[in-house]
């Protein structure tokens, strides 16, 4: 088993699983729109017992423009 590691965006911090560790892109479902990440470098903990696969992939772009303000409380009155 593999993770993808995500990098910036909205998702920066989060862990994915992984099906496919020679994936390039990532694109992920967020709010009502995708993000698109992408990966970079070689994949980490690739070794036995040293834990899962990781694979590092930064954010590079959204469908739409995200409003990170959008789940406010003031949004929802």
């Amino acid at each position: 088993m593999a993770i993808a590691r995500l990098h910036g965006g909205p998702l920066d911090g989060q862990l994915l699983p992984l099906e496919d560790p020679q994936l390039d892109r990532l694109i992920v479902p967020y709010s009502e729109t995708q993000v698109v990440y992408e990966r970079k470098g070689s994949p980490e903990k690739t070794g036995e017992g040293d834990g899962p696969t990781e694979v590092a992939f930064w954010f590079i772009e959204s469908q739409d423009e995200i409003d990170p303000y959008s789940d406010s409380a003031s949004d929802r009155r």
